[in-house]
């Protein structure tokens, strides 16, 4: 599925399932709620938080899709294009980060 067309199918399921998107306002406080539960799953698989009961069944590719979904949501609804913005956001990173990484002791463990 292309970018395009998870915009497409998801604007899809808003007309047919949603009734209408939340607003704007909304899905802002939801996408850092689905934030905040994929945390909470990243800090109890590779942190050092133990898992309680409730959090057994939770699955971390469900939640980033859920993060994804809501994420959609914003683009449709205030008409941003996210194929375009990610190659015009990866330009950007590329033109100003060409060389950053590859100098980071950090990261090379130079």
């Amino acid at each position: 599925m292309t970018i395009k067309e998870l915009q497409s199918t998801v604007d899809g399921w808003i007309q047919v399932h949603g009734v209408r998107y939340f607003n704007e306002l909304t899905n802002t406080a939801l996408l850092v709620e689905e934030v905040g539960e994929v945390a909470r799953i990243m800090a109890r698989t590779y942190g050092e938080q133990s898992f309680k009961a409730s959090d057994k069944d939770k699955n971390l590719g469900d939640e980033l899709a859920d993060v994804l979904f809501v994420l959609t949501c914003i683009a449709n609804q205030t008409g941003i294009d996210l194929e375009k913005a990610m190659q015009d956001n990866l330009a950007k990173k590329t033109n100003r980060d060409k060389d950053r990484h590859k100098n980071n002791d950090k990261l090379t463990g130079q």
